[in-house]
């Protein structure tokens, strides 16, 4: 199996951005723990133009290893009365989230 990079991309308002880190640290956190986890980054846009300006990235051994961890994530979410859809629709927060898998350039 290949490994999976979870991106997630966010357009995080100014007026929300350390309530939103304060969450996204506590999720990874748990997403540290969990079985599979190799690493991750979360990363804050200093320049340029692009839409989002956080970014968050795990990678995990394969695709195996997801639904088990977002189980994880959802319960705990669930044990802290957060709810993330709710506060990204009052925040003003837009998301993009996908799974992805390295592949070769094209000619080699």
């Amino acid at each position: 199996m290949s490994i999976v990079y979870r991106v997630d991309k966010f357009a995080v308002p100014e007026k929300a951005r350390e309530e939103f880190w304060g969450h996204v640290g506590r999720t990874h956190a748990l997403l540290r723990t969990q079985p599979g986890f190799l690493d991750d980054a979360l990363l804050e846009q200093v320049s340029g133009p692009g839409r989002f300006n956080a970014v968050t990235i795990v990678r995990w051994t394969s695709a195996d290893a997801l639904p088990a961890a977002r189980d994880a994530v959802h319960a705990a979410h669930r044990a802290e009365g957060f709810d993330p859809a709710a506060f990204f629709a009052r925040a003003g927060i837009e998301a993009d989230v996908a799974n992805y898998v390295e592949r070769s350039p094209v000619g080699t």
